[in-house]
Parts: structure tokens; sequence; C-alpha cells
């Protein structure tokens, strides 16, 4: 038996899919970040952080990422399967995660940093809810 919030939820689904099919691709519209007048340094996105704003943790975990290892859980760089589509979509396997240590805490945590194939990297706090494209 299929409730109204199981059918409204597949509705949503398929229209989203056709709007996503008929844009003609699956990247994510966004304005490129521009030089600002008086520095002359390009400025961030909402949705970019620069190397030098994320912890110290974070940094230690991209020069593993990019050393290729070793790394210190054992489902670092296992497929990230984006279900939620908070980033831009590719095909299965595109996307790779890595934990980022917390401070404190005894567990994995929620941070991590998603490698993308063709070399993008994104930083999420809070497991996956929210990402930022990490900009060197």
């Amino acid at each position: 038996m299929y409730t109204a919030r199981t059918i409204v939820g597949t509705v949503v689904l398929i229209l989203w899919a056709v709007v996503a099919a008929c844009s003609g691709g699956s990247e994510r519209a966004s304005a490129p970040s521009k030089p600002d007048e008086e520095t002359g340094r390009t400025s961030l996105r909402a949705d970019e952080i620069a190397l030098g704003e994320l912890p110290r943790e974070a940094v230690k975990t991209l020069a593993l990422i990019k050393a290729g290892g070793p790394f210190p859980y054992r489902k670092d760089g296992t497929i990230f399967g984006n279900r939620e589509r908070r980033l831009p979509l590719k095909p299965r396997g595109y996307y790779r995660e890595y934990t980022v240590k917390t401070p404190g805490v005894r567990h994995r945590g929620a941070r991590r940093i998603v490698a993308g194939t063709g070399g993008e990297f994104y930083y999420t706090a809070d497991h996956y809810e929210t990402f930022k494209r990490i900009r060197e």
C-alpha cells in the first residue's frame, strides 16, 4: 500500500529527473568566481572553501589523499554514492570518501572529504548534509 507521502516523493524524483534531462546535463549550474576589483584575488562562492579555511585535520587528510595514503580508517577510499544528490551527478564510482579526524571523538565523526576522479575535492562537516568545494 502506498502512502500519499511515498507517491509525492516519487513524483518529485521523476520531475527532477525530467528537468535535469531537459536542461542538457546533470551538472549544477553556478556562476564562476571572479576577481575582486580592489585586490585582484578571486573571491569564493558560498559553496566553496579555501584550503586555509579548512580545519588542520582536513588539510592533513587532503595531503594523505594526494599522497595515496596510508589512511587511518578502514572505510577511507570507499565509493561515495552521492545518494542525496548534493554533489554534481556522476557515474557510480566517480566519488570516494575519506574521514577527517574530529578531535575528542572516538569514532569516525561527521567530517569527510569527498574526492572526484576529475581532481575536485569537497568538504563536509555535517556528514554529507552540506558540501563546500575546496579551492586550493
